[in-house]
């Protein structure tokens, strides 16, 4: 089965530069880069305060979104449990196994 639609896509990076320079080579044009930080940042992922960088690129025809994060602060959590237990316990649906 081929891939039919792709709405939003993100991604945890450790080098975003390499990453957007790569994604731009397979064709993604890049839309915007910022840095959020603080409670709000937090509240939209649950992880608490922190600080990342972002990235977003389109597909050339502009429909799909490919948001790319790096992490600025550490943070002091470990993910625990089975893949199945992981995607209920951050909101996900489906099966990660």
């Amino acid at each position: 089965m081929a891939l039919k639609r792709m709405d939003n896509v993100g991604i945890v990076v450790d080098d975003l530069t390499a990453t957007i320079d790569f994604f731009r080579e397979l064709g993604l044009e890049l839309e915007g880069q910022t840095t959020i930080e603080g409670e709000w940042a937090g509240r939209v992922t649950g992880l608490g305060d922190q600080r990342v960088e972002i990235a977003m690129l389109c597909t050339p025809d502009g429909h799909g979104r490919l948001e790319l994060s790096r992490f600025l602060t550490r943070l002091s959590w470990r993910i625990t449990g089975t893949p199945g237990e992981r995607s209920r316990q951050y909101g996900m649906t489906g099966s990660l196994s």
